[in-house]
């Protein structure tokens, strides 16, 4: 039976240290600043805006929210953004995804100064990442990577399968495992004989975005596996792409849905905030 990975527990962590720092930096005069933009009225994103201010809150970040309307043009949201870049009390810029059909999302991540960009989509921090010259990183691979070191599994050496290819999750994700020693391959909707490949795997990312995509012949025996997926099953009750209940019992450690990967996203965004507020005032730790 597999060793749960509590990310409720690791993210509680980060977050003390987070508003550890955010005190220190008070201290200074210092108080960091997080703007998180909405367009339209996707019940899913107002949530997570929700919960990213309130995580704010607790920490002691300042956090400003802007709702634009649905109708709204991508020009009346660039100049929003161009705003926000030059605000002095505003280190971190986080704009919703998704964004509602008729907007060009990437040519809105490159307006965002790569400075204040916490969640590392911008092509400045894309390619700092592959390169390993980072400030800030995604906050779900991030946030995976946490996981792993939490349960006290060494990367380096290890086979370690991501599936899904997107630019949120499974391509820093393979960087990220690849900084650690990790011998990685990523596979897709393409990729043939993937439930070998996975199989194979010491630790497997899951981040296909399927519910229950994962079998238990998919998995080695002791393998690590991290849950990415967030999603509904037959019944509507929330699920993962990895059907637990299988997995669980062949798997060495595991991750669940909810409770797993989930809060630690929001952890790392506020730290991000914090190493932007660092940068931005020229303290490097």
């Amino acid at each position: 039976m597999a060793a749960i990975i509590n990310g409720k527990d690791v993210a509680a962590k980060i977050r003390e240290e987070v508003a550890a720092d955010v005190k220190k930096l008070e201290q200074q005069g210092i108080t960091p600043g997080l703007a998180v933009v909405i367009v339209g009225d996707d019940p899913a994103s107002k949530t997570y805006v929700k919960n990213k201010k309130l995580a704010c809150e607790a920490v002691g970040i300042y956090s400003e929210e802007y709702a634009l309307p649905a109708n709204a043009t991508q020009e009346e949201l660039l100049t929003l953004v161009h705003q926000l870049n030059k605000k002095q009390d505003i280190d971190g810029i986080l704009v919703q995804s998704p964004l509602p059909d008729g907007f060009n999302e990437q040519l809105v991540i490159e307006n965002i100064n790569p400075q204040k960009d916490v969640d590392a989509f911008h092509p400045v921090n894309v390619g700092r990442i592959m390169i390993g010259d980072y400030s800030f990183l995604p906050c779900t691979p991030a946030g995976v990577i946490e996981l792993i070191h939490a349960a006290g599994v060494e990367i380096q050496g290890k086979r370690c399968v991501v599936i899904g290819r997107s630019n949120i999750v499974g391509k820093p994700m393979a960087m990220l495992l690849l900084h650690e020693h990790g011998t990685v391959t990523v596979c897709h909707s393409r990729t043939e004989h993937l439930a070998q490949i996975c199989s194979q795997a010491d630790i497997l990312v899951a981040a296909v975005g399927k519910a229950k995509f994962v079998k238990e012949d998919m998995v080695k025996e002791g393998a690590v596996v991290i849950d990415v997926g967030m999603n509904r099953d037959e019944n509507g009750k929330l699920c993962g792409d990895v059907d637990f209940n299988s997995v669980e019992k062949k798997v060495s450690f595991i991750t669940p849905v909810p409770g797993g990967v989930g809060p630690m996203t929001i952890a790392m965004l506020l730290k991000n905030t914090v190493t932007a507020a660092k940068h931005q005032a020229g303290i490097v730790d």
